[in-house]
């Protein structure tokens, strides 16, 4: 199982960034999959999650509004579009699926929200 993040990057607030997980090793479409960040100091939290299909998502309550989850099942491919970034928003960015019993990680790309 391999995930790759990309897509992060030093924004202004009140900016937008995508993010892209591009996974390979195991059936992508089979599988729902998470977006987790954590900040400096601070424990590891769930982002945004989307169905197999895509047709469910749910986000951390900070989150909605802002930050939409998207897959393409054709390129194994989840997305994060995040807009109107604060500078709290600043994190590690992961990508994550629970792949038979085991959690998998990418190794994340980190977004930074300074003026």
């Amino acid at each position: 199982v391999q995930l790759v993040e990309s897509g992060g990057g030093l924004v202004q607030p009140g900016g937008s960034l995508r993010l892209s997980c591009a996974a390979s090793g195991f059936t992508f479409s089979s599988y729902a999959m998470n977006w987790y960040r954590q900040a400096p100091g601070k424990e590891r939290e769930l982002v945004a999650a989307i169905s197999s299909a895509g047709g469910s998502t749910n986000y951390a309550d900070s989150m909605k509004g802002r930050f939409t989850i998207s897959r393409d099942n054709a390129k194994n491919t989840v997305y994060l579009q995040m807009n109107s970034l604060k500078p709290e928003d600043t994190a590690v960015y992961y990508c994550n699926a629970r792949i038979r019993g085991v959690n998998c990680w990418g190794q994340g790309t980190q977004v930074t929200v300074s003026s």
